[in-house]
């Protein structure tokens, strides 16, 4: 295991801060539907310093802000759903960046836990009919999916520039 260092925790907490920001305030929200870039620094965590950072940097941003910017009732279900894509950004794209590695990495992201678990978390938290809940929520994943691909693409062109270090 890596060691931890006070830069690499200055880093995560920049991030966190990003990436509240970039989902509460930056983001198109309905009750059902948040479309945005707060993948961007899970995306950034998870290639630079690998899951488990990046697990930890997104469960602490999600909880932090729905405790400070709450946009609905605090669910854990979606920290969990946090956690797992910053682990999914990690061990995709940690040290080893790809064509496929993004695409897997996407694909997990947005059609297996932004489309299936955050639909079922959805349903139970407000009690509405799963299916129905999953083809409109069907928009937000046509377009994030695109999105995200090219963002993540070029945020891994821009990491090998540097070697997968940051340039500060």
């Amino acid at each position: 295991m890596k060691k931890l260092t006070t830069r690499t925790v200055v880093y995560l907490g920049v991030l966190t801060a990003l990436e509240i920001v970039l989902t509460r305030f930056l983001s198109i929200n309905a009750w059902n539907i948040r479309i945005g870039f707060g993948f961007v620094p899970i995306a950034a965590a998870g290639m630079l310093f690998g899951p488990i950072p990046a697990a930890v940097m997104a469960a602490l941003a999600d909880v932090l802000g729905a405790v400070l910017f709450p946009t609905g009732p605090f669910f854990p279900g979606f920290t969990v759903t946090a956690a797992l894509t910053g682990l999914s950004f990690g061990l995709c794209l940690y040290k080893k960046r790809s064509t496929v590695r993004v695409l897997i990495a996407v694909g997990v992201n947005q059609l297996v836990l932004g489309l299936l678990v955050n639909t079922y978390w959805i349903s139970v938290l407000y009690g509405s009919p799963f299916l129905p809940l999953l083809t409109t929520r069907l928009i937000q994943c046509a377009v994030l999916v695109p999105v995200q691909l090219v963002v993540t693409l070029l945020m891994g062109r821009a990491a090998d520039q540097y070697g997968g270090r940051l340039p500060l």
